[in-house]
């Protein structure tokens, strides 16, 4: 394994060269590299869809929970989403060289502070192949080498899909070690790109909660840390019960395996007698499972909260329910047990909605919404890091700029300091 952890460090060294030099290559050429990915990617689907049968059917012999199944799946209409969010990111502002602040001291220097890539970044995640790709793009797009630990789940189709990218990059006329892969160097791998402070400038973490606090913990370079998703609805009393009705099914059912998926409805007591029956029995209807820690008003039928109680992520067709005296009671409910991703408050008191956004402590807080739309898709950014829950940085759908950082440049005509 020494010899393996040997050509790891390599491999990261080559990532640096291939960082450096991508720096400064202009945007158009790097946008024409992501361009070329979207194609290489849509070549490459019979293969890309063969190996991902290979990952599911293996995943599947192995007992991988139904929620890990539905992230490993690739179909053609997800490899055609991958690249159609290629295409998108190619299409943005680029993020290298943005001033974002400038001005003269009084004694002539002048300063300017601009973006700059970070420089290699290392991403580790679990049966996530969109990930692959989303990533790479996103680091070209940014000025960034990246280097992939996709997990043993999606081993297979990582393999073709970065095959695929390499392929695309270096035809576009750029080092194809701008976008690694480290699956075959196994968990010693990962515990190795963690402690590879001064060859990897940023690791992001996306997976379970158990994935995520070994990276935190063990982590030696900086992390940006994409958090679970215990997302929160809250129904005030002011809602209109049919809004809350479409928007409860939509964050719940319309994809379980998601970190913005819907975990826990809670409902005003003023309103409980007519809204929990009517909107867990529209939710029982769509096949999502009732969990309380206390009997439901109407005596809707539920089972136990489980292991995790209030703070459970299910990524399942299971739900929550729980009924609060108010406001603050929710407020204070969701700040406990939350996980600060995303939470919506569905009211027709603007007062209420104004107090729910602003004392609510997530990345990102919404009123009279569904908590799908947390995505970086839908927030205009053509695909995303993670969903960041932490406050350094960046916090919240990470795209483009939060994979910069900044320096100061100084211009002088021969100043010194007195």
């Amino acid at each position: 394994m020494a010899e393996a952890l040997d050509d790891l460090d390599a491999l990261l060294h080559d990532a640096q060269r291939a960082a450096r030099a991508l720096a400064i290559v202009p945007a158009p050429r790097r946008h024409a590299a992501i361009e070329a990915i979207a194609a290489g990617i849509e070549g490459a689907a019979d293969a890309i869809l063969a190996a991902n049968a290979e990952d599911l059917e293996r995943g599947r012999a192995n007992g991988l929970a139904t929620g890990l199944l539905d992230r490993l799946l690739l179909d053609p209409a997800r490899i055609a989403g991958l690249a159609a969010a290629a295409r998108d990111l190619a299409a943005l502002p680029d993020p290298v060289g943005e001033v974002l602040r400038e001005r003269t001291l009084p004694n002539g220097l002048e300063l300017t502070e601009v973006r700059v890539p970070f420089g290699v970044i290392g991403v580790i995640y679990e049966a996530r192949p969109n990930v692959t790709v989303d990533l790479a793009c996103i680091a070209l797009g940014s000025g960034n080498a990246v280097v992939l630990r996709g997990g043993s789940a999606a081993e297979r189709t990582n393999a073709v899909l970065v095959a695929a990218m390499q392929d695309a990059v270096e035809g576009a006329g750029l080092s194809r070690l701008a976008v690694q892969t480290i699956d075959r160097f196994g968990r010693e791998g990962a515990g190795r790109l963690m402690r590879a402070r001064g060859l990897v400038d940023l690791l992001v973490p996306r997976g379970s909660a158990a994935l995520i606090d070994r990276v935190v913990t063990e982590s030696t370079v900086p992390v940006i840390e994409t958090g679970a998703g215990v997302v929160h609805a809250f129904v005030d009393r002011a809602a209109s019960l049919p809004m809350a009705l479409e928007i409860v099914l939509n964050a719940k059912t319309q994809r379980t395996s998601v970190c913005n998926s819907l975990e826990t409805l809670l409902v005003h007591r003023d309103i409980a007698d007519e809204a929990v029956p009517a909107l867990a029995g529209a939710l029982a209807e769509a096949g999502v499972a009732i969990h309380a820690d206390a009997a439901l008003p109407g005596g809707v039928a539920a089972a136990p909260l489980g292991e995790g109680g209030w703070s459970t992520e299910h990524l399942s067709m299971d739900i929550a329910i729980g009924v609060v005296d108010d406001l603050d009671a929710a407020i204070e409910h969701v700040n406990r047990f939350g996980t600060h991703h995303t939470d919506t408050i569905i009211t027709d008191d603007a007062g209420a909605a104004e107090r729910f956004l602003a004392e609510v402590d997530s990345a990102v807080v919404m009123h009279n919404a569904s908590t799908r739309f947390t995505d970086g898709g839908e927030f205009g950014f053509g695909a995303e890091v993670g969903i960041s829950t932490q406050k350094a940085h960046a916090r919240g759908p990470m795209g483009l700029p939060e994979l910069t950082s900044s320096k100061w440049i100084v211009r002088g005509s021969g100043q010194v300091r007195s």
